[in-house]
């Protein structure tokens, strides 16, 4: 059973669940006994459920039920494409598509209620994106899903919207779409929308959906989900960008700003050990960095030309980002999962070479999806769908492989005994127990 305890207009939760993309805090990490190590398209399966339609966004969990998005074409389109990290602009589909929400049962996979927030014509994407990329987020009483190109919209967990704020379509860079979801922090939505025309960072009333404050930001398209970082000293809201890492106080005033970053930017903040880990690692550029930034930082903290550490930076990698993956502390360490199948560990305190890059596996597809860890090991599914069991520490070992043969971009949630998985059309809860 769920127990939760209102302090301060926060919900503190009393029970395993995961609320948002990479779960509580964005760490992508969880720990229970029962969780499963291994798993094929037979084994530990608890379930498997289809969904319709095509959408790389992650299911969320909240008590008996998950919640996934997708978005559905009234014919035949272009279905997304593995690898392709050049290219894939495409125009717009001529045929009407519909932007949907489901909510599925935790225990039998059955699909309680599927809503539909929006009917039309879409913009264009890019071949390996889609409409649905944005990882919905909850507090336990509504669901809040962000379609980036068309609106906001808040269900109940029974399924009646409670209100919905609609946007027009922005410029993408080339056409690629959008992907950065929704956080939610004590009774507020913030939300990053980077584009080509006019970018801003706006707060939400999530009760209401009101706009409670915007900050127009001088960015072009970004598709990074933003990081609520609470410490000693104060919470802020931080941002990835091509421009630059901006944080900003809970009433959208900047506090710290911080450059250089790689001309495309996906990975999302996230802290551990009193440090912000910040990355961007696109493959077509020499820039990839990454950095450890100290709480407290406020004006410009970038670091002059061949200068790994400043007052606020307490460590860097020029060339450590990755491109669409984020990175993972797990115990004492920082790992990077590469798009390409390779793997890099340092000290998640100073930044120190723990081993340099080492592949999985030559014959692996491309890696999207964000790395996971639980029981002293560190899970990186391919976009075929074949999850690489690595033992966690300092030394690198393939210890597994777990096969499920099907084309995958969405991280999995996890949740008690089980990994909810998305492939491209199915969800799978996988248990151990």
């Amino acid at each position: 059973m769920l127990l939760l305890t209102l302090i301060a207009g926060s919900i503190v939760v009393h029970a395993d669940q995961w609320p948002q993309f990479r779960g509580p805090g964005a760490t992508g990490v969880a720990e229970s006994a029962r969780l499963p190590d291994s798993w094929s398209t037979t084994t530990n399966v608890r379930w498997k459920t289809a969904i319709p339609g095509h959408g790389w966004s992650s299911p969320i969990v909240w008590g008996d039920r998950i919640f996934v998005t997708s978005v559905v074409p009234a014919g035949e389109t272009e279905a997304p494409v593995k690898g392709l990290y050049f290219g894939g602009e495409r125009p717009a589909p001529k045929i009407e598509h519909r932007w949907m929400v489901y909510a599925v049962d935790w225990a039998t996979g059955k699909i309680v209620w599927e809503r539909e927030a929006h009917r039309g014509l879409p913009p264009q994407r890019h071949l390996k994106n889609t409409y649905a990329s944005e990882t919905p987020v909850t507090d336990g009483e509504r669901v809040y899903v962000s379609f980036g190109n068309v609106g906001l919209f808040a269900y109940d967990f029974s399924g009646r919207l409670a209100w919905s704020e609609r946007v027009s379509p922005l410029p993408t860079r080339n056409g690629w779409g959008t992907a950065a979801s929704p956080v939610l922090h004590q009774g507020r939505l913030y939300l990053v929308n980077d584009n080509d025309r006019q970018s801003f960072l706006t707060a939400l009333d999530a009760r209401t959906g009101k706009t409670v404050w915007r900050v127009d930001r001088q960015e072009g398209t970004n598709w990074a989900t933003p990081y609520v970082w609470e410490h000693a000293g104060r919470t802020e809201i931080v941002t990835s960008a091509t421009g630059n890492v901006r944080s900003y106080d809970l009433e959208g005033k900047l506090l710290w700003q911080l450059g250089p970053m790689s001309s495309i930017v996906i990975p999302t903040p996230f802290s551990k050990f009193g440090l912000l880990y910040v990355a961007s690692g696109y493959v077509g550029d020499q820039v990839r960095p990454v950095y450890a930034v100290k709480p407290g930082a406020s004006g410009d903290i970038s670091l002059p030309k061949g200068e790994t550490s400043n007052a606020s930076i307490a460590w860097s990698l020029p060339q450590g980002g990755p491109y669409n993956p984020s990175p993972i502390v797990y115990g004492d360490y920082y790992y990077t999962l590469f798009d390409r199948g390779f793997f890099t560990c340092h000290d998640a305190r100073t930044g120190k070479e723990i081993y340099t890059k080492v592949r999985l596996d030559p014959a692996a597809s491309g890696f999207t999806s964000s790395p996971w860890a639980y029981h002293g090991k560190l899970f990186a599914m391919s976009e075929d769908g074949t999850t690489y069991v690595i033992q966690a520490g300092p030394e690198f070992k393939v210890i597994g492989r777990n096969v499920l043969d099907e084309f995958t971009m969405a991280s999995p949630a996890i949740d008690r005994d089980s990994l909810i998985i998305r492939t491209a059309g199915s969800l799978y809860r996988i248990s151990g127990s």
